[in-house]
């Protein structure tokens, strides 16, 4: 039973390579072949086995750097084929290297792969002859009306190069013209990053674009992240207050020499079109200007340490999308309707007559006339709780050319409504294009099944999290747009199954590591556009508060443990490991110090004399706690009042043991035994200071949440016989709330896992079905497209995002028990999984499949009478334990296996036999 061909799947591709016996799916570090600009001197290369071979015994590497530089690892013994080491030298800046790879497995030798290649980038300051280049601005204006500069220079060409590449950065998004054309396909670069510690260049092949002769090399320069409004309070210039670009040709000429250009004194600067060019505010062009203020640059002095190579992919330009429908609510004003919540932009066409001028308003809501609201965009502290000046709107003056469109390349906005005004005639489907955009993230998970409205949830959670990567993890595509981290603590082992987020996480990971403050504090979000900041009377209060007081909270902090494991299991890669643990022990230490020595205020009046265990209780600091839980009122949004000095140990003491004890299994793989050892030691003390702080003499948990619960059968914090009673306690308070969820943030991920591990995987399938409020379904049903903020989503008091992929997490249920694809602790990168199919909830049939780091996964089953019948694919190179429904376990190898049992429950014991008559493989 294949699956997925007619999703764009890599069933076909996998299909057209296996007739070969050769390796494929060459990848060097995170990337795939053919990628330019690698950053490693070292990088590590990957490919799959050839199809047909079950594992592989040795493998051998032919690279070639350029004559005379070629080498040959010979055969090394392994069975690793992720991740291998370079087996050349150093590489140094700007090499091309071509490699490729023959492998021996159980059948033999195969052969040689197809040769792929990858460059390095400028990876030495001392190969930068560029300059920093500002323009000059005679008055600055405020964020938000700045207009997007437009930097200039010509340059000749006595012959045409044979090869061209430009290397480029900014400060602020830039994008890049030669001889009028576009280079590249890269949006919003150079991207967000700790722009302190951090700035990646760009490469470029502009051979198409140069000629001989005459050339001209125009930049434009807009604030980006770099100084645009940023965060809940729309602060700018929060790295600096100007923009400035870098940028170098090097252009091979066909005698062998280089001809370098670069950025520098000869370089000019105007304003040109667009006026004004925010990233959050939006983006307005007057068609009718044209660039007629050219003044020399400035040269600035902003060094060359930052710069690096991401080991991400791009953003770039995705899909596009026609609207579903076009209405018009008001007589001067026509409402353009996606069907779907994306980033990015719209293009328009056919702009009318010069000096037409239309308006674009982008949101996520209508209101009860049909009309676009940004009601739920409100941003705290700014215009009393309504949106923010200038949000997500931009503009254009026709040109009047025939022909002309716009597309607003220096902003990004979320939305599945456009409201235009000024639009002279009726709007049609062909005037208006959605373009997404976003990381161009590799998709390798897929879901459906036998219920439409499970498919639907599954899309909600995807787009959500597509909408939220625009080149970091953030909270909602519209109104922050920040890097929070439990967000993608939460999140990130979610995301591993449906996209390669290995180098998108690799390079937030980076970020947050530079950006730990001295005592390990993790900050809430990263990159940290503001960090600490002086208590003086011209900084904003909230802001003051914000960054000094409500930092470093658990389940937030605790990303800078669980996001690299996750990274590991999913992608079996030790290396991130390796680099952040420094990172990892600053933040336990911080945390356990935190625990040691301070006490909660209630917590003192209650016990004046702290009793023994409070050494490793962790209440003290500012924590979110659970966080948005069903009800929760989030209008002080400032973090201020009850909510900033509750109590929430029961959660960050949680937390510490969790990121200690996966902390110790870390060391333990890095080699560091005695942290290893100290580590072990301290989640123990932590494990028994939160069982006899939140465990009462009935067993019975404080606070007695559902969220407790979960999180204590979630961790292991309870003790093995009272595992079922808290599970039993979780039921009650279920039914007690009508069987709806009452988790929040932290633990909704969590919740039905632990309700189908502890025996009740008919309540998780109630709680998945349900549909009325809170619930998943709830949002399918109001018609959604992304996951909401809250639980209310539009229908709340106060209504917030409606593009928040957090509680989308509960997708990861569908993928590791609806079709029972799950990934083992001690087996990562899928060498070992398990399959095993939980069904229920009156599903027909169900499939899944994940495109693993060692190749194609996949889980198939359907009812038929009293009997369930399973399909799963192992990859080569891995091994598969299969449970069926009725307990029987089959150990497969790679290939495809097909078996049937009788389709009753799954028992709470599961027994250990391999196959039981009536059992059938190929």
């Amino acid at each position: 039973m294949k699956i997925f061909d007619d999703w764009g799947g890599p069933v076909a591709s996998i299909a057209a390579a296996g007739s070969t016996d050769a390796p494929r799916r060459l990848r060097v570090e995170y990337l795939d072949a053919a990628a330019i600009g690698i950053g490693e001197r070292r990088p590590r290369l990957s490919w799959l086995l050839p199809d047909g071979s079950a594992r592989q015994t040795a493998y051998r590497v032919e690279f070639d750097l350029g004559d005379p530089v070629r080498g040959d690892s010979d055969w090394v013994d392994s069975d690793r084929s992720v991740l291998l080491p370079w087996p050349g030298p150093d590489l140094g800046s700007r090499q091309r290297v071509a490699w490729r790879v023959k492998v021996r497995t159980d059948v033999g030798e195969s052969d040689w792969s197809a040769a792929a290649w990858f460059e390095t980038g400028m990876s030495d300051p001392d190969d930068w002859v560029a300059r920093w280049i500002e323009p000059v601005e005679a008055a600055r204006a405020p964020s938000g009306e700045r207009p997007a500069h437009v930097l200039r220079r010509g340059f000749e060409l006595a012959s045409l190069p044979r090869e061209a590449r430009l290397y480029a950065t900014a400060h602020g998004i830039y994008e890049v013209f030669i001889n009028g054309h576009r280079c590249g396909d890269v949006e919003l670069a150079p991207g967000f990053t700790d722009y302190r510690h951090t700035l990646n260049v760009q490469v470029y092949d502009v051979g198409p674009l140069v000629v001989a002769g005459k050339n001209v090399w125009e930049v434009v320069l807009s604030d980006g992240w770099y100084r645009g409004r940023l965060g809940f309070r729309q602060r700018a210039d929060n790295y600096g207050d100007t923009v400035a670009f870098l940028g170098q040709l090097h252009l091979a000429q066909p005698d062998g020499t280089d001809v370098i250009v670069a950025t520098g004194p000869e370089w000019r600067s105007g304003t040109g079109p667009i006026i004004a060019a925010d990233l959050v505010a939006g983006q307005r062009e007057d068609r009718l200007r044209v660039v007629d203020d050219w003044r020399p640059v400035a040269l600035a002095d902003h060094g060359l340490d930052r710069l690096a190579c991401s080991p991400a992919p791009p953003v770039r330009r995705v899909q596009q999308l026609h609207p579903v429908a076009i209405t018009r609510p008001l007589p001067d004003r026509q409402i353009v309707d996606l069907g779907q919540n994306i980033t990015g932009w719209v293009r328009l066409h056919d702009l009318g007559p010069a000096g037409t001028t239309l308006t674009l308003t982008h949101g996520e809501m209508l209101d009860e006339i049909g009309d676009l609201t940004q009601v739920n965009l409100r941003l705290p502290g700014l215009s009393d709780g309504e949106p923010g000046p200038g949000l997500q709107i931009d503009q254009v003056v026709s040109a009047g050319v025939v022909g002309d469109f716009f597309e607003p390349r220096h902003t990004a906005h979320g939305f599945q409504y456009v409201r235009v005004e000024g639009y002279p005639r009726r709007l049609t489907p062909d005037d208006v294009t959605g373009v997404v955009v976003h990381s161009d993230l590799r998709r390798t998970g897929w879901f459906r099944c036998s219920d439409d409205r499970l498919d639907r949830l599954h899309a909600m959670a995807e787009w959500s999290f597509r909408d939220n990567a625009c080149d970091i993890p953030t909270d909602c595509p519209q109104r922050e747009r920040s890097g929070w981290t439990g967000d993608w603590q939460i999140f990130s082992p979610t995301a591993a199954f449906l996209y390669d987020v290995a180098g998108f996480s690799v390079k937030w990971l980076r970020d947050l590591a530079t950006g730990q403050r001295p005592d390990g504090c993790v900050a809430n979000i990263v990159p940290d556009p503001v960090g600490p900041i002086a208590r003086d009377a011209d900084a904003d209060p909230v802001v003051t508060m914000f960054q000094n007081d409500l930092q470093g909270s658990a389940g937030w902090g605790d990303a800078s443990v669980l996001v690299p494991w996750e990274l590991w299991r999913a992608y079996d890669d030790t290396g991130i490991l390796a680099e952040l643990w420094p990172t990892m022990l600053r933040w336990i230490d911080f945390a356990a110090t935190s625990a040691r020595t301070g006490r909660h205020p209630d917590r003192i009046a209650s016990r004046p004399e702290p009793a023994p265990h409070e050494a490793f209780l962790w209440d003290t600091g500012f924590h979110w706690g659970e966080w948005l839980e069903p009800g929760d009122d989030v209008t002080d949004p400032e973090g201020g009042g009850e909510f900033r000095t509750a109590d929430h140990s029961a959660v960050a003491t949680a937390y510490l043991y969790r990121s200690s004890q996966i902390a110790a299994r870390i060391a333990r793989l890095l080699g560091h035994v005695a942290e290893s050892t100290r580590l072990g030691e301290l989640a123990e003390a932590v494990l028994a200071a939160w069982r006899l702080e939140f465990i009462g003499p009935d067993g019975r948990l404080a606070p007695d949440t559902q969220a407790t619960c979960v999180r204590a059968l979630a961790f292991g914090l309870v003790p093995a016989e009272l595992r079922q009673s808290t599970a039993t306690r979780l039921v009650e308070l279920i039914r007690r709330a009508g069987t709806h969820l009452g988790t929040g943030f932290l633990a909704t991920p969590y919740l039905l896992p632990v309700l189908a591990d502890s025996g009740h995987l008919d309540i998780a399938y109630e709680l998945l079905f349900q549909d009325t409020q809170p619930s998943w379904l709830a949002m399918v049903d109001r018609g959604a497209t992304t996951v909401w903020e809250t639980w209310e989503g539009p229908d709340g008091a106060h209504p917030m995002s409606l593009n928040h992929y957090s509680k989308g997490a509960v997708v990861s249920f569908l993928h590791r028990y609806v079709a029972g694809i799950q990934l083992l602790d001690d087996h990562p990168g899928y060498r070992h999984f398990r399959v095993a199919p939980c069904p229920g909830g009156g599903l027909s049939w169900a499939e899944a499949g994940h495109d693993s780091p060692y190749g194609w996964i996949e889980s198939s089953w359907r009812l038929d009478g009293d009997q369930i019948h399973l399909t799963v694919t192992v990859p080569p190179g891995t091994t598969a334990e299969i449970l069926l429904p009725d307990g029987t376990r089959v150990a497969s190898g790679p290939g495809r296996w097909m078996g049937s049992c009788p389709a009753v429950p799954r028992a709470a014991s599961r027994p250990e036999e391999s196959r039981s008559p009536g059992h059938e493989a190929t």
